[in-house]
């Protein structure tokens, strides 16, 4: 393991920082990559979804802390997701991922009620720690 890796499991074991993670994208090279990442860093991966109908019934299934979520889906935009996600009120915090830059989705980011935005490339546990944080 290397420095940062052993910093970043240091801090989701010891902050009170969400920790159970469903991963919500339609690419399964992605979902194993996103799944290395963040279990190699600290976070459990609960469930997975390959579509918008999946994530939400891993959310109510599952009651993860965390949906990781693509923007882009084949049945359903993220942000359709995320709205029916918060309509009970509660958990999980959401995260937007996508390959594309969050400047391409204007003000939908900050619309959609999600907990912020991570582009693909840019995953890690120490940028999810510090959106949840």
């Amino acid at each position: 393991m290397d420095s940062r890796t052993d910093t970043t499991r240091r801090l989701c074991d010891y902050v009170d920082v969400p920790k159970t993670v469903v991963i919500a994208d339609d690419h399964p090279s992605f979902r194993a990559s996103a799944r290395a990442i963040l279990e190699s860093e600290g976070f459990q991966v609960i469930g997975e979804a390959e579509d918008g109908a999946g994530a939400i019934a891993a959310v109510h299934k599952l009651a993860p802390d965390v949906l990781l979520l693509d923007v882009q889906l084949p049945d359903m935009d993220g942000f359709a997701v995320c709205r029916e996600c918060g309509l009970n009120g509660g958990p999980p915090a959401v995260v937007l991922v996508s390959s594309r830059d969050a400047s391409d989705y204007g003000g939908l980011i900050e619309q959609s009620g999600a907990r912020g935005f991570i582009a693909k490339a840019e995953l890690s546990g120490a940028a999810l720690a510090a959106l949840l944080g």
